[in-house]
């Protein structure tokens, strides 16, 4: 116990420390300040040309008024300028001596006793005049520290500690009985609380504050140490009586503070929330302890506030608050309990921390203690199984927090934090009787929100007041319905229905009151808490389904005043209002039946119901759409709204008609509405998805016929896919007149795409003519599938160029054509289905057969190419055409033997030997066209088919053939090469050069 007084002593001293230290500061503001106010009058000495002193006043009377004009702004602490002790330099001036300087003297300190109440300062006890502080190695004096100030407070603690040990001798070496030990405990504590009374009666002579502060300190301590020995050590008093004693001393220091300053103080301060754990029993008496307790705070509160101590009234409602969380520990509160403990917590909460006085952290004491003494009550409120007694003291709570706020707006921050805890404990409140409990979220709605409801309609109200408001009153609904709501089936429940009827008239009503131009947000918010629980109330009233017609003339309100006001904050409410409405929409059981309507599919439902339904959902966004000002908003509704609109009509629409539905609705926006682009792009991505199948299966069938498998018709869209899903993407894009895009670069229209699945559609559709499904039909009509094809292609590509009337011509459609026909023909004729080695059925007659046409048709292509391209690609052209003729000949040639089927006759000797032949003779063509064209890529194409001739003859024909055969095949060599050469002398010979 001892070191527990001398730990206390020990932080008196190093408060009084720091206090003495903003003691001296304040002193060297003020002799700064009196150097200021020499410097000006120095000023004033100086003649002027009237003989007087310059700056001088004509009137005596207004010399005040000069040295005020001098003299700047006071800066010194309030603290040291309230301080009877701080000399104030009288001002004397010597007309008769212009050059003199002022001259400055200290008025003497006042007779009379320092008067109760003020720090204590000890600065009037130095003989020498004091000098301003210019530094800190000029402030600091090791004399004047350790030999003025700190040997006093040194003495106070040695005599507290005095005290204590000589107790402890007389215990120790048995000199006297335990009564007379404590006797003069209390003995020598009243002795030295009658010395620091005589100290302070005979100030004038003592001449230091701090020696009956020491005095008072000491005999304080050594009165808490008698009590305490008396009560738990030698046992000669009951606990009870130890702790009135106790209790007594707190009062006594608390008293004294007035009189002899800090050290009491804060003795008062320790030892008032140290005596209960110093006497503390098994059964404590919890409603005298809460008493106790609360006049301790109480005390020490006003007390601080009095001698302007703010921290004595912070660090008091720490320790009541913390004492209260104590005594929550006992548990199973009586009904007395409950009664003390709920005034002490109301005291604590509500009452003290208004009355502290504290400025600096006055927001953050009423906040936190109203928090804590709210929780303590709200686990009081629980441990009393939610008793009325209890939830009238939190009620109380509330009520003297929002009666405080009521004329004092800084305090309603408190009054939102016990709101905030009581909706929370409403919330955990477990099978409650229906009475009780709609009476206490009455009492809550009234305290919360009917109070902030009444300063918003005298125009008193603050913004947090209106928050309170939005947030409460849902909150109390939201409580409700999860204590008593049936969220398993549809039922009608009037009674809930009424109680968020009624908690919806408190938002509305302030919002009424509102200017919503000055406060729009805060009116939006209000509405939107208001529009919600009116909502709630016709939800509890109606079956579930009719849940979105229901929110329409909810939303009635925001829209009209969005059409009339086009505020951002209304804008925002309606947002939230139809994304509210969505949720309810995808929350009720009749959704997923409905939106499988909109692929098609699903469950039949009533049609007219799911129609209002979907369309309700779509109208908030359509007022959005229309009223929103700001550009991606209204773009964003607009795409949500398209998109719900074609989900009304999905209900009614058949399946096999919603493609071309949303398709329509985008093209009527494109001609009717062109602003509207994010609808349109909206209802397009609807279009395009129904495409998305039948496209996919195609493009898949497709890869696969790129690396040599074949297209069956099976895999191709039939009749119903390309009019149901492909075409109607197609005209979207085709009549949707989106601007054109551009990447990198590269410019395209969104026609160019429509044009693109217009011709999957008739690619499915052709498919589906020669109906080809297995291999053995695809052999048979593979080569007449593809060339027909190929011939609509390159048909298209000379229709493009040419022209068609009222709409132009256009060879890049042309070209676009033209090498697509000539792609295919390459990719699937030419390089996977050759009828050279793939079974191909040509036709059994010679030329008249589907080779001459096939290969005809990918000539004709190049030659369309090499016609509308630029000169750098012509022989490329030149190259190819003369290959395709070259292959073309040979494959005639091998179906004059083989027939139909190229591959089903073995390649004989004499059609070896044609092949050579055939090879000469279509050099020594290319040759002629070369000439006749004047083209060089001619020329020098007939020049290596030659040469591919002479090495088949030399390296083939010479290995393979024999007798006749192996001669003929050398003298037509031979024959060639000379007429090849006669031929190119003559040319050379008329041409000086070559023409290209």
């Amino acid at each position: 116990m001892e070191w527990l007084v001398i730990i206390a002593l020990c932080g008196a001293a190093a408060l009084l420390w720091q206090r003495l230290t903003r003691a001296e500061r304040a002193l060297a503001a003020l002799a700064e300040q009196q150097d200021r106010i020499d410097i000006a009058l120095a000023g004033l000495t100086r003649e002027g040309p009237n003989g007087q002193p310059s700056g001088w006043p004509s009137d005596r009377s207004s010399v005040a008024d000069s040295l005020a004009e001098h003299q700047p702004a006071p800066t010194a602490a309030p603290a040291a300028a309230r301080n009877p002790w701080v000399s104030v330099p009288s001002v004397a001036l010597a007309r008769s001596d212009p050059g003199a300087s002022a001259r400055t003297e200290p008025t003497p300190p006042p007779a009379t006793a320092t008067p109760a109440g003020p720090d204590f300062d000890d600065t009037h006890a130095d003989s020498e005049p004091s000098t301003p502080a210019r530094s800190w190695r000029e402030s600091f004096d090791f004399e004047d520290i350790f030999g003025r100030r700190l040997p006093i407070w040194g003495g106070g603690v040695a005599l507290a500690v005095a005290g204590v040990f000589l107790v402890r001798y007389s215990i120790e070496a048995g000199l006297l009985s335990p009564a007379v030990r404590v006797g003069f405990a209390f003995l020598f504590g009243l002795l030295l609380l009658a010395g620091a009374e005589l100290a302070y009666r005979y100030e004038h002579r003592v001449a230091d504050p701090r020696v009956r502060q020491a005095l008072a300190g000491a005999g304080l301590a050594t009165l808490y140490a008698g009590f305490y020995l008396a009560g738990n050590q030698y046992g000669l008093m009951g606990q009870t009586l130890a702790f009135v004693g106790l209790a007594l001393v707190t009062a006594g220091a608390i008293a004294l503070s007035f009189r002899f300053g800090l050290p009491s103080a804060v003795l008062g301060l320790v030892g008032g929330f140290a005596a209960p754990a110093l006497v503390g029993g098994e059964e404590a008496n919890l409603p005298l302890l809460a008493l106790y307790l609360g006049l301790v705070t109480a005390g020490l509160t006003l007390s601080g506030r009095s001698q302007q101590r703010p921290w004595m009234g912070m660090t008091a409602l720490v320790g009541g608050l913390g004492w209260g969380a104590l005594l929550l520990l006992a548990g199973d509160p009586d009904f007395v309990d409950i009664l003390a403990l709920g005034l002490y917590f109301i005291v604590l909460g509500a009452v003290l921390p208004a009355l502290a006085g504290a400025q600096r952290f006055g927001r953050w004491l009423r906040l936190g203690s109203a928090g804590l003494a709210s929780l303590q009550l709200a686990v009081l409120v629980a441990q009393g199984d939610h008793a009325p007694l209890a939830w009238g003291f939190y009620l109380l709570l509330g009520a003297t927090l929002a009666g405080l706020g009521w004329r004092r707006p800084e305090l309603r921050e408190a009054n939102g934090v016990a709101a905030t805890v009581g909706v929370l404990l409403y919330a955990m409140w477990r099978a409650p009787e229906p009475i009780i409990f709609a009476a206490v979220g009455a009492g809550l709605a009234l305290i919360f929100a009917a109070v902030p409801l009444v300063l918003a309609l005298r125009g008193a109200a603050r913004r947090f007041d209106l928050w309170q408001i939005a947030a409460v009153a849902p909150a109390l609904a939201l409580v409700a319905y999860g204590t008593f709501g049936q969220f398993d089936a549809d039922p009608v429940e009037p009674w809930l229905a009424l109680a968020c009827a009624l908690l919806a008239g408190f938002p509305l009503a302030a919002a009424a009151r509102m200017d919503r131009a000055a406060a729009s947000v805060d009116f939006a918010l209000l509405l939107g808490s208001g529009l919600a629980l009116a909502f709630a109330a016709l939800l509890l009233l109606t079956p579930g389904w009719s849940a979105p017609l229901l929110a329409l003339p909810v939303l009635a309100l925001p829209a009209w005043l969005l059409r009339s006001d086009h505020q951002t904050a209304v804008a925002n409410l309606l947002w939230a209002g139809a994304g509210v409405l969505l949720l309810v929409l995808i929350g009720t059981p009749h959704f997923l039946p409905e939106v499988a309507h909109l692929g098609g599919g699903g469950e039949s439902a009533p049609a007219l119901r799911a129609l209002l339904r979907w369309a309700s959902a779509a109208l908030p966004l359509v007022a959005l759409a229309l009223l929103d000002r700001r550009a991606a908003w209204r773009h964003g509704a607009e795409a949500l709204a398209a998109v719900v609109t074609y989900g009304a009509l999905a209900q009614v629409v058949p399946a096999v008609a919603l493609a071309w539905c949303a398709a329509g609705l985008a093209i009527a926006l494109a001609w009717g509405a062109p602003e509207r682009l994010a609808a349109r792009v909206s209802l397009l991505a609807i279009a395009l998805l129904w495409a998305l199948d039948p496209l996919g299966e195609w493009l898949g069938a497709g890869a696969l016929a790129l690396v040599g498998e074949p297209f069956f018709a099976v895999d191709a869209p039939d009749l119903r896919d390309s009019l149901t899903r492909l075409l109607p993407a197609a005209a979207a894009l085709a009549l949707l007149r989106l601007p054109r895009m551009a990447y990198r670069g590269w410019s395209w229209r969104a026609e160019w795409l429509g044009a693109a699945l217009l011709l999957v559609v008739v690619h499915g559709l052709y498919k589906q003519v020669f109906a080809i499904e297995t291999l053995t039909r695809f052999g048979e009509l593979g080569m007449i599938e593809r060339t027909v094809w190929q011939i609509g292609l390159l048909g298209a590509a000379w229709i493009a160029a040419a022209g068609v009337p009222r709409l132009g011509a256009s060879r890049g459609l042309g070209i676009g054509f033209a090498a697509a026909a000539l792609a295919h023909f390459s990719v699937f004729t030419l390089l996977w289905h050759n009828p050279l080695f793939a079974p191909q059925a040509v036709g059994a007659v010679p030329l008249a057969n589907w080779l001459t046409i096939g290969f005809g048709t990918g000539i004709a292509a190049a030659w369309l190419l090499r016609r509308w391209s630029g000169e750098k690609l012509r022989p490329w052209f030149d190259a190819g055409i003369m290959a395709l003729a070259t292959v073309a000949a040979i494959a005639l040639l091998r179906q004059a033997y083989a027939g139909s089927l190229l591959t089903a006759v073995p390649l004989g000797e004499t059609e070896d030997l044609l092949r050579s032949l055939v090879g000469i003779v279509l050099a020594l063509g290319f040759l002629l066209l070369g000439s006749l064209m004047a083209q060089r890529s001619w020329r020098v194409g007939s020049l290596v088919l030659m040469l591919a001739a002479v090495v088949k003859v030399f390296v083939v024909d010479a290995a393979e053939l024999g007798g006749l055969l192996r001669i003929a095949s050398f003298a037509a060599l031979g024959l060639s090469l000379i007429a090849l050469g006669w031929f190119y002398a003559r040319q050379l010979s008329a041409r000086p050069g070559p023409a290209d």
